[in-house]
């Protein structure tokens, strides 16, 4: 089954981290070896950070008028900043995967089933 996995940061932290190269630069590390796992393993669909909340805009159409308005729909302290689709058993494993992130140490990471009433199940 697929599960996303939504990854959620404090930007104001991370840019803090990253006046730190050092440091930015052995956490990137860290993450690319974790996703070269994935992927290895044979689970890993796809995966990517996001840009910063001020390049995103967000869409709604009500009564077929479009708006646009700047930056994501919810104003909290920790923002969507990249995600991971992995295809695997099930739930549990998916948890397991994603509490071994470096992400989760420096944010959280929503796990979610992937997929819709009707649509085919994966065959992980």
């Amino acid at each position: 089954m697929r599960y996303m996995c939504l990854v959620y940061l404090d930007e104001e932290k991370m840019v803090a981290f990253a006046k730190n190269p050092g440091a930015i630069s052995a956490f990137e590390k860290e993450v690319v070896v974790y996703d070269q796992e994935l992927n290895n393993k044979g689970v890993l669909v796809m995966a990517s950070p996001l840009k910063r909340v001020r390049e995103a805009v967000t869409i709604r159409v009500r009564g077929g008028r479009m708006s646009v308005t700047d930056g994501p729909f919810a104003e909290t302290k920790e923002q969507l900043g990249g995600f991971m689709l992995i295809d695997v058993r099930d739930l549990n494993e998916a948890i397991a995967l994603a509490q071994r992130s470096p992400l989760a140490r420096v944010g959280s990471i929503e796990v979610r089933p992937a997929g819709h009433p009707g649509w085919p199940e994966s065959t992980a």
